[in-house]
């Protein structure tokens, strides 16, 4: 990557994009802005995947839509988004079984603009990494995980570090929700 990776206590970007957020015929599409989430006091879930209609995507886009409950049970809205148009995003949500009713929208920056100044674009192909954000509800980067085109993600990793990014306080290697925090123990002592 020949960009930097915006990093964790950075203000995340404004941004006005357009997304998918239906296949019902007339109520595809809105617009999307970077308050979509921090205007409503929630924390935002952002991830990326380079290319629609292709392998590895599907599969973790189709994970984070199992798992949309569990991010609105925390506060947290999900964003999906790719550099494809809006119109490629609706014709693969419509021909993709496990993308058809998906309950986040996706993000289509066809610009460009976005995945690069997240630093997440592939200066060969031009396509975003597969990037995930966490955001807090006032808009400030908390966590940032890249991964290499062909890999996917752990979705419940995600989630887990959602947990303990909420909690405010010290978390141990491997820690679980409901688990004493490195706080609690060390208040103890």
């Amino acid at each position: 990557m020949s960009n930097k990776v915006l990093s964790i206590g950075t203000q995340f970007p404004a941004f006005k994009k357009k997304a998918v957020v239906s296949i019902e015929k007339g109520k595809e599409f809105m617009e999307l802005t970077n308050e979509y989430a921090t205007s409503k006091g929630k924390w935002t879930v952002m991830f990326w995947w380079p290319k629609d209609f292709t392998f590895v995507c599907p599969t973790e886009i189709a994970e984070f839509n199992k798992k949309h409950s569990e991010f609105t049970d925390r506060d947290a809205i999900l964003i999906g988004a790719s550099t494809d148009s809006e119109f490629v995003h609706a014709a693969w949500r419509r021909d993709h079984n496990d993308l058809k009713d998906l309950k986040f929208p996706m993000l289509a920056d066809t610009s460009k603009s976005l995945a690069e100044e997240l630093g997440i674009l592939d200066s060969e192909e031009k396509i975003a990494y597969r990037a995930t954000f966490i955001i807090d509800p006032q808009g400030i980067v908390r966590w940032v995980s890249v991964y290499d085109l062909n890999v996917g993600r752990n979705v419940q990793e995600v989630v887990r570090v959602l947990d303990a990014l909420q909690t405010d306080e010290l978390c141990p290697c491997n820690w679980q929700k409901g688990q004493e925090t490195l706080t609690t123990q060390l208040s103890m002592n």
